[in-house]
C-alpha cells in the first residue's frame, strides 16, 4: 500500500481518477540548424514556415482562473471581440527561473532552445540574438551581479555599444521583454536613460511575473482586426506600452498619463491594473491605432569629445529614444529635436506634446517651433540630483535621479501614443560649483572628481573618478586662463597648475583609466 501511495502521489486515494494534465500550446524549438543570420542585423532569424500552427482550439486563459480580469477576457475572446493568444510566442530566457506558468495561458506558443544554442549561452539573459516571425513577449529574471559593473539587463542594454539599436529593432518587430530592476532603482535611479523598448519591474527575480501576465492579457484583448493591423505595421509593442502605461493604477486622466509618475524607470507591481488595461486594449480599432513616435536631433551642442578623457556625450540615438551624457564643463546645452519621421497609421493629422517628465522645471525650457509641435528647441541648464517620479502606487519620494527625461507624445485626435524619450544624464558623482562671470553668465568655478574617495555611486561604464578637485582661474576679462588642481586624499601630490589648454608647464597631459571603477590618473 505504501508503494501505491507513492505512485499515486501524496493526498490521492487509491482508485481515485487522476486528472489529466492540461493541454498546452505548441513549442517552437530553436537551434542553429533552423536559424539563418539576417543580412542587415546579423540576428539569427527563424523562417515563418518553421513556426508550429497556432493553437486556435485552446483557451486563452486557464479555465480555472476565476479572477475578474480572466472572466472579462474570456468573455471577450469567446464572443469574438478579442483576438486571444493563438500564434503569440512567449520566450523564456532564464531557463525556467521565472517562467510564466504554461497553464496560465494555454494557447500561447512557447520557445525551447536546442543544445547548441544552450552550449553557447544564447538561450539565457537579454534578448538580442534572435528574430522571431511572430508577436513575441518574454523575460529574463536575471542581472549582471558580479564584477566591477553590476547592473540590470535593461541598464546593460542601455550602456553596451549597439544594444540600444537592437532594443529598438525588437520594439518595431512586435517584441517586448520584461526585466527586473534588481539594484538599479533603490536609493538611486542608476538608469542613464528612459526608453519604451522594454518594461522594467521594481524588484528582483520573480518581480516580472505580474507584468508578463499583464502583457499577455493586453495582447489577447486587442480586437482581431486591430491585432492583425498592429502586427502588419510593427506596432504591437508600442501599443502595448501605451495601454500598459495609460491603464496603470492611479492613471485616471490624460494629465496623469502625461506626467512623470506614469513613466518611472521601474514599475511596481501595484501599477498593474488589468481591468482598465484589457478594456483600453479592446477599445482600439484599426482606425484609432496610435502612431509610433520617431525623433531625431536636428542640431545640438553636445559633443563627440568632451571632458578630460575626451569621451562622447552621445550615448545613443535610436528612433524612439535619444540619450546624452553631460560630460563637459558647460552650464547650458541646447538641442533642436524633430518628429519628422512620425506618421499616423491612418493618415490622421498629428499634434505633438513635449512633456518634462523628470528634472528641474526651472532649468529646462521646451519651445515648440511650429503649431503642430513637430519640432522643438530644448534648453537645459546644469542641475543636481532630485527625487525621481516613482509611480502612482509608490508612497513617498522616488529614488534620487540625476537625469532629465522629456517625453514626446503624438495625438492623432483619437488616441495618445506611447512616449518617445529624450534623456540627459548628469554626473551626479561630481561636485560642481558654478558662479556668475562679470557679464552675468554662469561659469564653472570648481569641480570635485573624487567619487571613489567620497564613496559616491556612479556607473563605471559611463563615468569615472579621480583623486583631485580643479579650481578654475580667470583673467580680468572673465576668460578662463587655467586651473589649479588639489589632491582630495591624504598624502596626495602638491597643487598643480594647468594652462587653459590643459597643458602643465607647456607639456600635454594625458589621462588614463587604470581599471574599470578605479581612479583616472595622469601621465
Amino acid at each position: 500500500m505504501a508503494a501505491l501511495a507513492l505512485l499515486l502521489g501524496a493526498g490521492t486515494r487509491a482508485g481515485a481518477e487522476v486528472p489529466a494534465p492540461p493541454r498546452l500550446g505548441p513549442i517552437v524549438t530553436l537551434d542553429l540548424s533552423d536559424l539563418t543570420p539576417d543580412p542587415l542585423t546579423g540576428r539569427l532569424t527563424l523562417a515563418a514556415s518553421a513556426l508550429p500552427p497556432p493553437a486556435v482550439d485552446l483557451p486563452t486563459v486557464a479555465p480555472g482562473d476565476a479572477s475578474s480580469s480572466a472572466i472579462y477576457l474570456r468573455h471577450l475572446v469567446a464572443t469574438g471581440q478579442a483576438a486571444g493568444l493563438a500564434g503569440v510566442v512567449y520566450d523564456d530566457r532564464d531557463r525556467g527561473h521565472s517562467r510564466l506558468p504554461p497553464e496560465m495561458f494555454p494557447a500561447l506558443t512557447r520557445t525551447a532552445y536546442g543544445p547548441k544554442l544552450q552550449a553557447k549561452g544564447l538561450d539565457f539573459g537579454p534578448d538580442g540574438a534572435f528574430r522571431l516571425p511572430a508577436i513575441t513577449f518574454g523575460n529574463s529574471s536575471t542581472a549582471v551581479t558580479g564584477g566591477p559593473a553590476p547592473r540590470s539587463l535593461a541598464r546593460l542594454a542601455m550602456t553596451l555599444p549597439g544594444r540600444a539599436w537592437q532594443a529598438w529593432e525588437d520594439y518595431q518587430a512586435n517584441a517586448l521583454y520584461i526585466y527586473p530592476s534588481v539594484d538599479d532603482h533603490l536609493a538611486w535611479d542608476l538608469y542613464p536613460a528612459a526608453w519604451p523598448y522594454t518594461l522594467t519591474s521594481q524588484g528582483r527575480s520573480g518581480s516580472d511575473q505580474p507584468f508578463l501576465r499583464a502583457v499577455a492579457m493586453i495582447i489577447a484583448a486587442f480586437p482581431p482586426d486591430t491585432l492583425a493591423r498592429l502586427k502588419a505595421d510593427g506596432l504591437v509593442a508600442p501599443t502595448v506600452q501605451m495601454v500598459f502605461r495609460r491603464g496603470q493604477t492611479g492613471v485616471q486622466s490624460r494629465a496623469d498619463y502625461l506626467s512623470g509618475s506614469a513613466h518611472p524607470s521601474a514599475f511596481s507591481a501595484g501599477a498593474v491594473n488589468l481591468g482598465p488595461m484589457i478594456s483600453l486594449a479592446n477599445s482600439l480599432t484599426p482606425t484609432t491605432i496610435p502612431p509610433l513616435v520617431h525623433i531625431t536631433v536636428e542640431s545640438e551642442d553636445f559633443r563627440s569629445r568632451a571632458g578630460l578623457l575626451g569621451q562622447s556625450e552621445r550615448l545613443f540615438d535610436t528612433p524612439s529614444a535619444i540619450a546624452r551624457l553631460w560630460r563637459d564643463r558647460a552650464w547650458q546645452h541646447q538641442m533642436v529635436v524633430s518628429t519628422a519621421g512620425t506618421a499616423d497609421p491612418n493618415g490622421r493629422p498629428l499634434h505633438f506634446l513635449w512633456v518634462l517628465l523628470r528634472g528641474d522645471p526651472a532649468r529646462v525650457k521646451i519651445e515648440p517651433l511650429d503649431a503642430a509641435g513637430s519640432e522643438a528647441r530644448i534648453t537645459l541648464d546644469w542641475q543636481t540630483p532630485r527625487p525621481a517620479p516613482a509611480g502612482f502606487t509608490v508612497t513617498g519620494p522616488g529614488p534620487l535621479s540625476a537625469r532629465v527625461d522629456i517625453g514626446v507624445f503624438a495625438d492623432n485626435g483619437a488616441t495618445l501614443s506611447a512616449p518617445a524619450f529624450l534623456s540627459v544624464d548628469f554626473p551626479a558623482q561630481q561636485i560642481r560649483r558654478y558662479e556668475l562671470d562679470p557679464n552675468g553668465r554662469m561659469r564653472l568655478a570648481e569641480i570635485d572628481y573624487d567619487a571613489n574617495g567620497r564613496k559616491a555611486p556612479y556607473d563605471p561604464l559611463l563615468w569615472w573618478s579621480a583623486p583631485w578637485r580643479d579650481v578654475f582661474r580667470f583673467d580680468p576679462a572673465g576668460q578662463r586662463d587655467g586651473w589649479t588642481r588639489y589632491a582630495t586624499r591624504p598624502n596626495g601630490p602638491a597643487p598643480q597648475s594647468f594652462a587653459a589648454n590643459g597643458t602643465e608647464e607647456g607639456k600635454p597631459v594625458r589621462y588614463q583609466l587604470q581599471r574599470l571603477g578605479g581612479d583616472v590618473t595622469t601621465r
